[in-house]
């Protein structure tokens, strides 16, 4: 295992000084589709550039470590982190097969085996379904609360709930995301008419205004950090299109809620048992082989898909072995990602897109396994490199303590 600990990253945050706009990576042209498709919060792919660009900054092969942690939201001195899938409401799920109580109705279930054990509620109270349509749940959860959720901590219902002061989000609006969008539309006349072109004259594009108080948190590398302060105050970044702005700034308090995270993350991987993996940033896992290089044949097949490769699912009759560790999975809808690369000739061209799996997901293993890209062994892999230093498919570990 990588001790990223030893990899200490200097927090800065970005607070936005108008709306942002950030399209997704479908394909889209004002011919063929008027609407403008768009994701909040931003990709790291798009941070990374927006930096580089912003100040000028060229990383050589010798910087040529990690360089990105992030990106979440802040607020009030609070880094925030995507709500874990495996919640319904208050209740944590649980794999089927590792339900404590043997007269569990659900250990009569049957389920495909190639697949991933199906998640249920360990157990229901005869009034959970009351006052439940009053109630508005937080879609991103404060570090104090996480690290409640990492320590094994149990929560409580203030835990998860939206505090109006604290969050700044409207509760009689249901609001429980940081962030308005706003639907503008962009038109182009013809020539001496007040008609809109045929081409290229009309389509639809989502901004996004944060709520006042709200901003984003990144993490960036020693040598990227004292770039940055090199540079004359303040810092303003261009972000997203139409070359809105951020206001950068150096945030140490994220420094230690962050290292605290990460401290009791690696106490809980060193333990060795049952495990959850609770993902905070987009993961994207690429298909590989046993020794950890990319496949020659590779080009044509899938190389995405919602969990590791290198986590097999566990033979739940004979235990876990080599790399035969997974259990199950929470995860929601995949999210595309598409960036460029330079080709041969030195051109800026697309890069084939990805679909990363959703930051919140969270994986149940028999224990705690390393992603290939975060080893000594397999880490400096290109095809694996990139997305460790970027920031994807960071996790937090948290060891399992039966039914709650």
């Amino acid at each position: 295992m990588v001790n990223k600990m030893d990899n200490k990253m200097y927090w800065y945050k970005l607070t936005p000084l108008d709306v942002l706009m950030f399209r997704d990576a479908k394909p889209f042209s004002p011919q063929e589709r008027a609407w403008a498709g768009s994701v909040f919060p931003p990709n790291n792919h798009a941070i990374a550039g927006a930096l580089l660009s912003s100040f000028n900054i060229n990383r050589s092969n010798k910087d040529d470590k990690e360089f990105l942690k992030g990106v979440f939201l802040c607020c009030n001195d609070n880094l925030y982190f995507p709500r874990p899938f495996n919640y319904v409401n208050q209740k944590r799920l649980t794999p089927i097969a590792w339900l404590d109580d043997p007269n569990h109705p659900s250990k009569q279930m049957l389920w495909d085996r190639s697949k991933p054990v199906p998640l249920v509620i360990d157990r229901k109270e005869p009034n959970d379904k009351d006052n439940e349509d009053q109630k508005v749940y937080r879609q991103f959860l404060p570090h104090d609360v996480v690290l409640k959720i990492v320590e094994g901590k149990a929560l409580e219902p203030k835990d998860w709930l939206v505090n109006e002061a604290q969050d700044k989000l409207k509760i009689s609006e249901k609001q429980n995301k940081p962030w308005i969008v706003e639907t503008r539309s962009h038109n182009t006349l013809q020539d001496g008419t007040r008609q809109v072109k045929d081409s290229d004259g009309y389509f639809v594009e989502n901004a996004v205004r944060l709520v006042d108080g709200w901003g984003l948190a990144i993490a960036v590398d020693k040598i990227t950090d004292a770039k940055l302060s090199s540079k004359p105050k303040p810092l303003v970044m261009r972000l997203g299109g139409e070359g809105h702005r951020v206001l950068l700034e150096r945030w140490e308090v994220f420094d230690k809620q962050w290292n605290e995270l990460q401290a009791v993350s690696k106490a809980n991987f060193e333990k060795g048992d049952r495990s959850l993996a609770y993902m905070v940033t987009n993961g994207v896992f690429e298909r590989v082989t046993d020794r950890g290089t990319p496949k020659k044949a590779r080009y044509g097949r899938s190389l995405c898909r919602p969990y590791p490769w290198e986590w097999e699912l566990a033979d739940l009759d004979s235990g876990s072995s080599d790399r035969r560790v997974l259990v199950s999975v929470a995860t929601d809808k995949p999210v595309p990602i598409s960036c460029r690369f330079r080709n041969e000739e030195g051109e800026s061209v697309p890069a084939p897109q990805v679909f990363a799996a959703p930051a919140g997901s969270v994986y149940y293993l028999n224990r705690p396994t390393e992603l290939w890209q975060n080893t000594k062994e397999h880490g400096d892999k290109k095809s694996l490199k990139v997305w460790r230093d970027l920031g994807y498919a960071e996790m937090f570990w948290i060891e399992y303590q039966g039914e709650k």
